[in-house]
């Protein structure tokens, strides 16, 4: 009998909370929708061992609840907890806005630029699963540019959580390009000199980003 090894198994583990992850961002699971380990073991071709420990590590970032009778759900919320969640990541946002500025470096334009160029190109084809992949990459680059390890870990739970809210505000082309739009108008005020316009220009998309999400999720 061949036993799997805990090294293997954590990474059996991490590569479907990952996965999973992608889905719940993508909008793929929605908020309340119950996960199933037998399910989810076949589509992972695994034991019901990984999978366990996949939902619980979500679970614990809060991505997950505990659902009603059993198992595990897709977190949902209120307009209230939605609307004091985004002011929270409004915040947050603005501070990884300031410190990129300030810190920016041409590797971290770089990778920033890159991710930009990648929603960009996802949303000219009207991929919107790639597009949606690329625009969390394009924020987990400035969160980086900041040079700080807490804070990209307060702004990437933040994401976590609110990203099968932010997927509905992406269902058309049109959405897409106009969200690539408002990331040039973004960029150029994180490439600036001046780490308070690029505060000033966080807060503004982010405003706007929580309107729309309101919208799509009335």
């Amino acid at each position: 009998m061949v036993r799997t090894s805990t090294s293997s198994r954590e990474s059996t583990g991490q590569r479907i909370e990952s996965a999973l992850l992608d889905d719940i961002a993508a909008g793929q699971l929605e908020p309340g929708e119950h996960l199933d380990e037998t399910k989810l073991a076949t589509r992972f071709g695994v034991s019901r061992t990984p999978v366990r420990e996949a939902l619980s590590r979500l679970t614990a970032q809060g991505v997950l609840v505990a659902g009603k009778k059993r198992g595990v759900c897709v977190a949902e919320y209120s307009r209230e907890e939605l609307a004091q969640m985004f002011e929270a990541m409004q915040e947050i946002e603005s501070v990884c806005a300031r410190l990129a500025s300030q810190r920016l470096t041409l590797l971290a334009r770089s990778e920033i630029e890159a991710a930009q160029a990648n929603c960009a190109a996802a949303a000219a084809a009207n991929d919107r699963l790639a597009y949606i992949k690329a625009n969390e990459a394009m924020h987990m680059s400035i969160y980086r540019a900041t040079d700080n390890p807490y804070i990209f870990e307060l702004a990437s739970d933040f994401r976590r959580k609110t990203g099968p809210f932010r997927a509905k505000k992406l269902q058309t082309q049109d959405d897409l390009l106009a969200s690539v739009e408002n990331h040039v108008d973004l960029l150029a005020k994180i490439f600036s000199a001046d780490s308070q316009v690029a505060v000033d220009g966080m807060r503004k998309h982010m405003t706007e980003s929580f309107m729309r999400v309101l919208a799509a999720n009335d």
